[in-house]
């Protein structure tokens, strides 16, 4: 077995990322006055500006005739309609009272993931994958008796960041490249929908201060900010380690919802988030026994993708 050393920057820069996603309600939270979908269109759009801006700096001039290909396209074009889904779903229930069950959703991702691997890529699983399923199913059964109703917040934001995960997985290009080309997809949708909402005088960019305006234009920079550390962490720490860390994300939103926005979490609700918990104890400690017997890899280049980047948040 070879021991890999953690790099400290890298580390920093992980928890700097995932830090930053579990922490997003709070910036959300600030922008109650607009509507989700006007937030959500700005960020579309925004994401697009800053995204496109550190594009001309840092990558070379012809990345996107070298990577555009049909099938790239339209394999980003699905991700971009995906990850709007989620996107949106996130906004709206953070601004709704639902950060707990948002943080329910990106706990049960681990487990969407591997039910794609299992049903669409007909993968193999380990007898340990198989058990930690049967809690995370439970868990959905529990919280389905205790909301009277599925869940469906966090089975929205699982599925729709499972399949964003999985389709990004076929493409494998850089972090910055894919925004670029997902926001573009999105532009032009978010524009009419701005657009649709100032003609309706529903729109807030531009009509409740400056302050008001710069924050719905940082949600470009929300978007960007913790992608970039997480590609910076991604090349510098195992990913094994980096699987870890993406639980950092979800905690941080559990624990502003009940402490900090106070959201009840009656005693079902509890024994959900226990057994989802036990689901993701045994994941972790199967995926470093399984690691352990293999050789780590390094990741090369610092806009890979890799897996566990919540560009949901």
């Amino acid at each position: 077995m070879t021991e890999t050393k953690v790099d400290k920057p890298g580390l920093l820069y992980g928890l700097g990322a995932y830090g930053i996603w579990g922490l997003v309600p709070l910036f959300w939270r600030l922008l109650d006055d607009a509507s989700a979908g006007e937030i959500l269109g700005m960020r579309m759009v925004w994401s697009l500006v800053f995204a496109a801006i550190l594009s001309l700096i840092i990558l070379p001039r012809d990345w996107f005739r070298r990577m555009a290909t049909r099938r790239t396209l339209l394999l980003l074009a699905a991700a971009s309609a995906v990850v709007s889904i989620n996107w949106g779903t996130f906004i709206w229930a953070t601004n709704h009272g639902h950060v707990t069950e948002t943080a329910l959703g990106y706990y049960i991702n681990p487990i969407v993931s591997i039910l794609f691997g299992v049903l669409l890529l007909r993968e193999r699983l380990a007898r340990w994958q198989w058990v930690a399923i049967a809690p995370a199913v439970a868990a959905v059964v529990v919280m389905t008796i205790e909301y009277g109703k599925l869940p469906w917040i966090a089975l929205v934001l699982a599925f729709s960041f499972g399949s964003y995960g999985l389709i990004k997985n076929r493409v494998r290009a850089g972090a910055v490249q894919t925004l670029v080309i997902e926001s573009g997809f999105m532009f032009l949708p978010a524009v009419v929908f701005l657009i649709i909402l100032q003609a309706r005088g529903t729109l807030t960019f531009g009509q409740l201060g400056l302050l008001h305006s710069l924050l719905l234009a940082a949600g470009g920079l929300v978007t960007l900010v913790p992608l970039l550390l997480f590609s910076a962490a991604a090349t510098r720490i195992p990913l094994s380690v980096v699987g870890m860390l993406q639980y950092i994300a979800p905690t941080v939103m559990f624990l502003l919802g009940v402490l900090y926005f106070g959201e009840q979490m009656p005693a079902g609700r509890w024994i959900g988030f226990v057994m989802v918990w036990i689901a993701l104890i045994i994941l972790t400690i199967g995926m470093i026994m399984t690691l352990r017997r293999v050789r780590p890899v390094p990741a090369v280049g610092d806009v890979e993708e890799a897996p566990g980047v919540p560009g949901a948040s």
